[in-house]
This record gives C-alpha cells, structure tokens and sequence, in this order.
C-alpha cells in the first residue's frame, strides 16, 4: 500500500507498530504457522472473545439515541432536576427488543416489546425499563424465571412449546390481562417507530415541597400505531428476519426521526390503599378515568449508534438507576427488577459496565469508592477507597432521593392485600369489550391458533374457563374456535 506522510499506523493493543497484517509468520516458506506472531495471536485471541453472551430475556434488541424535551410542568408533581423547566432537553439512549427470541431471532413476532430508556440527567443517569404494552403476565418476581423458562427453547426439544406455553398460564390466570394484549391486534407492531411504550410499573414520584405521588409513564407514538396480522408478520419475517432494525436504522439515517408523546398518570400515595384493586399490580391498568394522561413532554430518537455492539448491545439498563425526586413502589415486580437487572448486567458485562461508555454518566461525573475488579478503567489513582476519610474525598448528601414508605406487619410470604376488584379476569374482560368486532376475530383466531396446538387436553381444559371468566361472549367463542381446530386435527 502507498504511503503517505499523514498514513495512520496500523498497532498491536500495545501499540506497537504492526508490519504486515495479511501475512502470518511461518517457520520458512509454506511451513508451520508460528505462535510467536503477536498481531496474529491477538487478533484471534479477541475475535473468540469479542461477543458477549447474550441476554436471557430481551436478547434481540435494536437501539438508537435522541433526547426527551419537557413540554408541560410538571414542578408540583416531582423535584427532578431534568424535568424541572419547560423547553429543557436531556440526552436519552433507548432500547427497544423482543423478549422470548435469540439474538438471532426475527423481529415481526408475536411477542411483548422492550421498551428501555436511559435519561443521561445532570444528576446521574435515570433508568425506565418498561415495554410496549402497559402490564405483564405475572405479579411477583419469584415467579419471573418459570415464566421465563416455560417461554423459551424446551431443554430437550430445543425449540418453543405450545405445550409449556400454555400448561404455565393454566396455572397463572393472573396472566389472561397479559395474553389478551399479546393476541390481539397490537401483538406483532409493525416497526419499533409505530408502538406506544410505557413504564409498566409504578413508580413514586416527589415534589420538592414533600409530596408524593405514584406515577405511571405513557408514550405514545406520534407516527400513528401500525401492527401486522399473523399472515403479514409471518411474511415478513420469511422476508427480512431483522425487519425492525432495519426500518429504525434507515429511519433515522434518512432524517425520519420517530417521537413519542410523553404522559404520566398521577395517584396521590395515600389514595392507594383504599382504591379498588391493588394499584402496584402489574397485571392491572389504571383506567384513565380515574387517573387521566397529563402530558409532560416529547422523546425523539435522531442518531443512530456508531457501534451496535459496542453499543445497543453493551447497553445495561438497571429500574434501580434513580434521580432525586424519583423512587420505586412498592410493585412486587418492580422490587424483584431493582436487584435482578442490575445483576443481570454484572454477569454479562462484568461489575464495572457502569464505566462502558453507553453506560456511563453524561451530565454528570459518577464519584464513589468502587474500585478495581475485571474491566475497571476508573482506577481513581492514588485516592482513598473508604468512606468517610478526611482526604476531601465524595461524601453522602444526606438528601433521601425518594419519600419514604411506610410499612408493618410481620416478615413471611404474602399474598397481596386483597382490594374490592382485585381478580384475575375483570380487567381482561374490559379489554376485550373494548375492541371492535374485527379485533375480537382477530383476537380469537391468534389465540384459537395458539391453544389449538397443545398436544395436551388437560392443559386447553385448564385455561379455557379463564376466558369465560373474563367475558361469556370471548369465553364462548374461543372455545368453540379452539375445539373446531382440534376436532379438524382429530378427523
């Protein structure tokens, strides 16, 4: 290659000079390769090392960057620095995915959607990790790795069964709200660019004169809600297995930037204990009636990643990350969540992936005493690594990020305190009573489809009632929907 005086030199890590890199050294002409060659050991060496093991959940992701612009105040709600003046933009990355699939999986699924927001505020980062749909299929954590196991490859067929798949939720009616969701026509979104997401859990917001309030975060797609039907979807994916990736990455290289409206439902605290079903139950809405939508700002998503690697996939999202004037709930979920993603990433990434650039604080200087460990690129130098000391190092703010919570009783395991509505199925049922006749068609074939393919007849004679329950016409007509196919199946 010809040489310029402004040629970069191609190095080792080390930073050697590297002199041929299309050659490995031999022991004479066309001999043994040698394991002294340096560039040729350590290429290999790092191309076996270069992929991190995938996620358990939400392997398959895409992500990009933008920002979140406070439109409305929301001063009398939260003391949140990065929402505190109208007009103020903050730094965001998010991360969208589907949940059961490999890293390799297709992206138009039948599937919920990862919805995973990083703020980059001037007061450390502030993580929402939430999806596309608005509630979950289980209400406590313990429960989060049978659910999870029963979704994915079977350990000896190594693919998805319909028969684990359902024989898990006739044992969890609690997940029909969930499943009512997933079938109907917002299971397979069209692109990331057309789903709403949401927070999912509740989450406590204050103000700065000490009141408190549970909150609930909406975004909703300003370029309109596009789903596919199971015939376009499947289509699709035969097509261009990364379908999504690839419309938000041209998107956004063409100038399309996709937006959100953002809105939040506010409950003062103590309306909580006597509202009609648990209001931290993740399988249950807040009807808007109740609690309505108050704008509070727009989300953009406008430059892509330089590295999807480096990047979307290195980025670690932790519900425990929190800024002052925002805090957790009491969410079951939620709680399991604070420690379990953040672990997560620990084992993924290693214990200081904080420090990874995706990761690390952007407004703001992360100052604290972990040091060292795998990875550590924050060494702090010749600095204390205790608190407190008296060599002018960080010390605590004695400022609580959130209010406290007020709890009693004794320690055991317990179920919810149960509220006037808080059941399995009214809330399934007002979904469904919601949808226009061509919704609930369309609803009753993915799920006829579905339940159809269980080879066992215990597990369709379990789930069904929860249909029934729910609503006596989508009861009626799935099982009759359910039986035609098995009956085909059986002539």
């Amino acid at each position: 290659m010809p040489e310029t005086s402004t040629a970069k030199i191609l190095t080792t890590e080390s930073g050697a000079p590297v002199a041929d890199n299309q050659n490995s050294a031999q022991a004479g002409i066309g001999g043994p390769v040698l394991i002294q060659d340096q560039q040729l050991i350590e290429k290999l060496a790092r191309f076996n090392r270069e992929r991190i093991p995938e996620r358990v959940v939400h392997a398959r992701g895409s992500g990009a960057y933008g920002y979140f612009e406070v439109t409305d105040d929301v001063t009398p709600y939260t003391r949140a620095n990065f929402l505190n003046t109208v007009g103020k933009r903050t730094e965001v990355f998010l991360r969208f995915s589907t949940v059961a699939g490999n890293l390799g999986a297709g992206d138009a699924v039948r599937d919920p959607r990862g919805f995973a927001l990083k703020f980059y505020t001037e007061e450390g980062n502030y993580d929402l990790v939430g999806n596309n749909t608005p509630v979950f299929f289980i209400k406590d954590p313990i429960k989060f790795p049978d659910f999870i196991h029963s979704q994915k490859r079977d350990p000896f067929t190594g693919v998805q069964e319909a028969d684990n798949v359902w024989d898990y939720w006739s044992y969890s009616p609690e997940s029909l709200h969930q499943i009512t969701w997933l079938f109907g026509d917002r299971g397979i979104p069209a692109s990331y660019r057309h789903m709403n997401g949401y927070g999912s859990h509740t989450y406590q917001w204050v103000a700065a004169d000490g009141a408190a309030y549970w909150v609930k975060y909406h975004f909703k797609t300003n370029q309109g809600v596009r789903s596919l039907d199971a015939g376009q979807a499947a289509e699709l994916v035969g097509q261009d297995a990364d379908s999504h990736q690839r419309d938000l990455h041209q998107a956004i290289e063409r100038g399309i930037f996709p937006s959100w409206t953002v809105h939040v439902q506010l409950m003062p605290v103590a309306e909580a204990a006597d509202y009609r079903f648990n209001p931290f139950d993740l399988t249950k809405v807040w009807p808007h009636a109740d609690y309505p939508l108050h704008k509070i700002g727009r989300l953009v998503l406008n430059r892509n990643p330089d590295n999807v690697f480096a990047e979307v996939e290195q980025a670690a999202f932790s519900p425990n990350n929190f800024v002052p004037g925002i805090g957790p709930s009491p969410d079951k979920m939620l709680q399991g969540r604070l420690f379990a993603y953040a672990d997560a990433h620990r084992y993924r990434l290693g214990v200081n992936h904080t420090q990874l650039a995706v990761n690390a604080p952007r407004a703001t200087t992360a100052q604290n005493y972990g040091r060292d460990g795998l990875g550590a690129a924050n060494t702090a130098g010749r600095a204390k690594n205790y608190e407190p000391n008296s060599y002018d190092g960080p010390r605590q703010t004695d400022q609580a990020l959130a209010a406290p919570t007020a709890v009693h009783g004794w320690t055991g395991t317990h179920a919810a305190l149960a509220h006037a509505k808080d059941d399995d199925f009214f809330q399934a049922g007002e979904l469904y009573r919601l949808m226009s006749d061509g919704e609930k068609e369309r609803l009753i074939a993915n799920l006829a489809g579905s339940i159809g393919s269980v080879g066992r007849d215990d597990v369709v004679e379990r789930v069904l009632p929860f249909f029934h329950a729910a609503d006596a016409d989508y009861g009626r007509r799935l099982q009759a929907a359910v039986e035609a196919i098995r009956n085909a199946d059986e002539a």
